[in-house]
């Protein structure tokens, strides 16, 4: 079995290929028991996970949510990715992005229609079931990632700010800088992959351009909001370790939150994010500027048991002009 330490990156200009899909395996614990969820489609009469092909002008992480929550009823919040599988069907190549996602307290409510029951079984009793075996690649990850104490996770996502109007055309104070027009709508196209990890807090530059790339999430998740100077690019200029102990603090909490900062600053982010998790993952991350694109984002999962351990990291890109 594959290790849970996991590497992503992934954007929305990456979903070049014919067949593009996104789902859930969806578990809960009972009596100390890991349990997941499968559905049954009558038009196929199989057993599967909640899955469905990719919206135009949407993410996978967005699509994996929208598909859950159409078939089944319930509102996730992504984990860990999973394992990516690839298959053929009638049209071509299908390739199907899988994520963990705890559904404890949750009732499944099958739409009737794509789907008109649904199992909460044990892994072994859903490897049996399962009638595609490629399916059973991504439950082997789950499994491996239960058995490290990796699959509870929480979402600490970095975000770089929106687009903004040029340095260059800009005579005011630097923080008082706005978005330019794209950088507005990749705002709202932020709000909706951030919608994805559904993130408590927000951790933000009081820039304004900072801001207004968040403020989106905010008002439609009413997600706490923190302002911070010490990730302001003037005050991580003249005191970096504040900005680093910023973004430090964020592994305390040890709730899902997201950070909005500027580029010049995320060195220093990814300097604190390489220290909390392995090799293999630290080299994952971004290492020459501009390390992210106008409203890109970083999404790593930290274990809930092994405290400050990220487990995954995952990169998208929400919006491309």
């Amino acid at each position: 079995m594959a290790r849970t330490d996991t590497a992503v990156a992934n954007t929305s200009t990456e979903q070049r290929s014919a067949l593009v899909a996104a789902g859930a395996l969806c578990w809960r614990k009972r009596q100390g028991q890991l349990e997941v969820l499968l559905i049954h489609r009558p038009r196929y009469d199989d057993w599967s996970w909640p899955k469905g092909k990719i919206d135009p002008g949407e993410t996978t992480p967005e699509c994996a949510v929208r598909e859950v929550r159409e078939e089944v009823g319930i509102t996730i919040r992504l984990g860990i990715p999973l394992p990516t599988i690839e298959y053929p069907v009638s049209a071509g190549l299908k390739v199907v992005h899988y994520w963990a996602a705890r559904a404890e307290g949750l009732t499944p409510k099958p739409d009737g229609k794509e789907v008109d029951a649904f199992l909460w079984c044990s892994p072994e009793r859903a490897a049996e079931l399962l009638s595609n075996p490629s399916d059973r690649e991504p439950l082997d990850a789950l499994v491996t990632a239960a058995n490290e104490d990796d699959l509870s996770t929480w979402p600490l996502i970095i975000v770089r700010h929106a687009k903004a109007k040029p340095r260059s055309s800009w005579t005011r104070a630097e923080g008082e800088r706005p978005l330019a027009a794209t950088g507005r709508r990749q705002a709202l196209a932020v709000s909706k992959l951030l919608q994805a990890w559904s993130p408590d807090r927000i951790v933000s530059s009081p820039w304004i351009r900072c801001v207004q790339t968040i403020m989106p999430y905010v008002k439609e998740s009413g997600a706490r909001l923190k302002l911070v100077d010490a990730i302001t690019e003037r005050d991580a200029a003249r005191k970096p370790d504040r900005a680093r102990g910023a973004v430090g603090k964020l592994f305390d909490r040890r709730v899902p939150v997201a950070l909005c900062t500027h580029r010049p600053v995320l060195p220093l982010v990814l300097d604190v994010l390489r220290a909390h998790m392995p090799m293999r993952l630290a080299n994952a991350l971004p290492t020459t500027d501009p390390y992210l694109a106008p409203g890109e984002a970083i999404i790593c999962q930290v274990s809930s048991k092994n405290h400050g351990r990220v487990v995954s990291v995952e990169q998208f890109r929400a919006y491309d002009d």
